[in-house]
């Protein structure tokens, strides 16, 4: 099977948009059969290119207001030090995405909290408390003009 062809792609990019259409209305969508269209749904699925499924959930909404992109710089460039960091931070409800990246520093957070408070106690009793930790630069978001994952 060939994720890149016109058809896989035009279905992916309308999974992406709206994960729970209708099988025969996206057959329609993309100019298949039903059958068809749904045959090549299940063998991106079980091929992994389709990882899941999942429900986009309002942050604000749900009480989250505050919404902050943390770097995370480690003291010691070990994998015995990422595995203790990721570690504690897959416990941490505050934060939404945890990326391992490369440069000055070696991680990007996505972090939730109610607001600056609570922002501040998760900074201050959750990473300040990290061992692993040598800085901690907090980039709060203010808008979002473009955000595919919504």
């Amino acid at each position: 099977m060939n994720p890149k062809d016109k058809y896989n792609e035009r279905i992916l990019h309308e999974l992406s948009q709206q994960g729970r259409i209708a099988n025969t209305e996206l057959a329609d969508k993309i100019g298949l059969s039903a059958s068809a269209c749904l045959r090549r749904v299940q063998e991106l699925e079980n091929s992994g290119v389709i990882k899941g499924y999942r429900a986009i959930l309002d942050s604000e909404l749900l009480g989250n207001g505050f919404i902050a992109y943390v770097t995370v710089g480690l003291g010691k460039h070990t994998k015995g030090s990422q595995d203790a960091f990721e570690q504690a931070i897959a416990s941490a409800d505050e934060v939404k995405e945890c990326h391992n990246v490369t440069g000055s520093f070696e991680y990007i957070l996505r972090v939730e909290t109610t607001n600056l408070k609570t922002y501040k106690s998760f900074h201050t009793d959750i990473l300040g408390t990290l061992p692993q930790v040598s800085t901690i630069t907090t980039h709060v978001v203010m808008d979002s003009p473009k955000d595919q994952r919504a």
